[in-house]
């Protein structure tokens, strides 16, 4: 790549970070460093972590995102009793003109922007089934490659304070992210601002964003 075309390379990405932070920091404030990384992960390829207490709003920060970007978006309710195919999808059989035959329904990790919220909470080999269709890029159901959409990016959640029923993910399945980050409480002055979001319309954020 000669200077000059690096050069503009850096300038678009300038401009669209300037208007990812304005549209996304707007909707999810008082982590601008946390903002920061969620944009650097994107642009590497890599997928996230997310540590932090329920309802600081990474629902609404997941969905804000895919909204930006145009992608489209999923949620993943991690709990003890989700299998591997609630998440990746499974063959159904149906009555067609030439018979009965199967069809693959795809489940919610075929989406751009997938959250995966409590991730800690489902059994490790529900755990291992979407750890490794989101490092693989693609899922293998009964010897039949789906790949997954292009671009695609995951964020994944854990509770760190209640870990009652919950299933650590092992070192080796964190390392499968790209970063591990901690979504802290709002300061003071966030918190402001978040109850001035609560106070007017909000026609400007998704629907069913929860605050």
């Amino acid at each position: 790549m000669q200077a000059d075309e690096f050069e503009r390379s850096l300038a678009s990405i300038k401009e669209l970070y300037d208007d990812y932070t304005a549209f996304v920091g707007t909707r999810v404030l008082g982590c601008p460093g946390l903002l920061e990384r969620l944009f650097i992960a994107f642009l590497a390829g890599g997928n996230v972590l997310l540590e932090g207490a329920p309802g600081l709003g990474k629902t609404t920060l997941a969905k804000t995102w895919a909204e930006f970007f145009g992608l489209g978006f999923s949620r993943v309710q991690f709990t003890p009793d989700l299998m591997p195919l609630d998440i990746i999808g499974s063959n159904l059989l149906e009555d067609g003109p030439g018979g009965r035959s199967f069809r693959f329904y795809r489940g919610p990790i075929f989406s751009n922007v997938v959250l995966g919220d409590e991730i800690n909470r489902a059994t490790p080999k529900t755990q291992s089934a979407f750890l490794e269709a989101m490092e693989e890029k693609h899922v293998t159901f009964l010897g039949e490659v789906h790949p997954l959409p292009d671009p695609f990016f995951v964020i994944a959640t854990q509770n760190p304070i209640e870990l009652e029923g919950t299933y650590p993910l092992p070192e080796a399945q964190i390392d499968r992210f790209f970063m591990k980050l901690r979504f802290s409480m709002p300061d003071f002055h966030a918190l402001l601002g978040i109850m001035d979001l609560g106070s007017v319309p909000t026609a400007g954020l998704p629907a069913g964003a929860d605050r």
